[in-house]
């Protein structure tokens, strides 16, 4: 008689009984807004679907759940495909929203002093 390794006995099952796995994928986020992102993905969404995405905000990062909003073939080849995909984030904590308001605000920031740098050496030129 084999050994149990098992603190509590398992009942098998009569009937088929499923469940889902979370797993983590590395996704690229292409855009972000107070309300949502776009990201691209080797792997389609479900649309619809509820999701939690972790964010990397520079220094801090946050958990957020966000719905596919829609989802689509940005490029296919022979081995592979890309999917862009609109997500909206739903009722985020005030953790959350605070990050991605800084996150969002330093990006403005940034973009608008590169483009500050870009029209002056322009004018220059």
């Amino acid at each position: 008689m084999p050994m149990e390794h098992r603190d509590r006995e398992r009942v098998p099952l009569a009937g088929q009984v499923t469940g889902e796995v979370m797993v983590y994928q590395p996704v690229v986020i292409r855009d972000i807004s107070h309300g949502g992102a776009q990201i691209e993905t080797p792997f389609p969404l479900q649309l619809d679907s509820l999701h939690d995405f972790r964010l990397a905000l520079g220094p801090r990062s946050v958990v957020v759940k966000a719905r596919i909003a829609h989802c689509h073939v940005e490029q296919l080849t022979e081995s592979s495909a890309l999917f862009r995909t609109g997500v909206e984030f739903i009722e985020p904590s005030e953790h959350v929203r605070e990050a991605i308001a800084a996150f969002v605000a330093a990006l403005r920031a940034a973009n608008a002093a590169a483009a500050i740098v870009d029209a002056e050496y322009a004018d220059g030129v």
